[in-house]
């Protein structure tokens, strides 16, 4: 297949569980123990990534290497302000320039882009900040 193929990529743990979630549903331990496993068990399945939170993308991508590909959901710019914008139902969340110094390869932003005032602005402001921090 060449390089217009379709990625396959496999969901690690959800951005929205936390250590207490995780327990709460049988699993036990730390949540990035279990992400590293399950993205080393993708990658030797061939998947070609894996969504995952920014707090365990530096250890996925050591275990799993640079072309492994990481999709950060959870993410959340700092307000203008400067203080931390509205996590709502996510427990793992990040900034832009946090996922991308952690080595996301792609980020998902939805929720601080839909409810803005002005999306486009919000959006930009979101790319804005990505390009500082590569």
């Amino acid at each position: 297949m060449g390089a217009d193929r379709p990625r396959l990529l496999a969901v690690t743990l959800l951005t929205s569980m936390d250590h207490k979630t995780m327990k709460e549903v049988g699993i036990g331990g730390a949540p990035k123990a279990h992400v590293v496993k399950l993205a080393q068990l993708a990658k030797k399945s061939g998947v070609d990534g894996v969504v995952a939170s920014v707090q365990e993308a530096k250890a996925i991508r050591k275990a799993c290497g640079r072309e492994f590909l990481i999709v950060t959901p959870g993410v959340r710019p700092k307000e203008k302000n400067g203080s931390a914008a509205k996590r709502d139902d996510q427990a793992r969340t990040a900034t832009p320039t946090e996922a991308i110094k952690a080595g996301a390869d792609f980020i998902v932003v939805g929720r601080p882009i839909l409810a803005a005032e002005d999306p486009r602005a919000a959006a930009q402001a979101i790319v804005d900040e990505i390009a500082v921090a590569k």
